[in-house]
């Protein structure tokens, strides 16, 4: 499978982390032209930027319990090819490392063949909790964790 990557890596970033769901299609998820409603995609990239967060120790409750939310600035898809009824598909998800105070996720919809079928990206700003306040330093919890994955030391739960 080649890799389409939205965002830039940056010199001596360490590699994007990267973790991977599936999800079998279900009645309801599909549209009147009988494929996956559109929408239903950000659902699925969701569910696994959600995982690859959880994995890492940095999914939105860690952040929230540390003061932090983590709006959705920007979400980009490009639908190559439909998602049908009853197929499972794999939802890759990867965390680009940047010195930037944010979260940018690429994703990946490949089905049983390793075919691509979506693909797409979002950034994630971190905003503090009681002022609604756009982050310019990384949170302490999120700086020790930029800090393992530049040393080469942080592994997934």
């Amino acid at each position: 499978m080649k890799q389409y990557n939205y965002f830039k890596q940056e010199p001596n970033a360490p590699k994007p982390l990267e973790k991977s769901i599936f999800h079998t299609v279900r009645f309801h998820e599909m549209d009147v032209m009988k494929i996956v409603w559109h929408g239903n995609y950000v659902a699925m990239c969701e569910d696994a930027r959600m995982a690859l967060g959880d994995a890492f120790g940095m999914g939105y409750a860690d952040f929230f319990n540390h003061g932090v939310l983590l709006p959705v600035r920007q979400m980009h898809l490009d639908y190559l090819a439909p998602l049908t009824y009853g197929h499972t598909y794999e939802i890759k998800a990867r965390l680009f490392y940047t010195e930037a105070v944010r979260l940018n996720v690429d994703f990946t919809i490949l089905d049983e063949q390793q075919k691509v079928m979506a693909r797409g990206y979002s950034v994630q700003l971190l905003v503090d909790k009681q002022t609604q306040q756009v982050l310019f330093e990384r949170p302490e919890f999120y700086e020790k964790i930029c800090q393992a994955w530049k040393q080469g030391k942080l592994q997934p739960k």
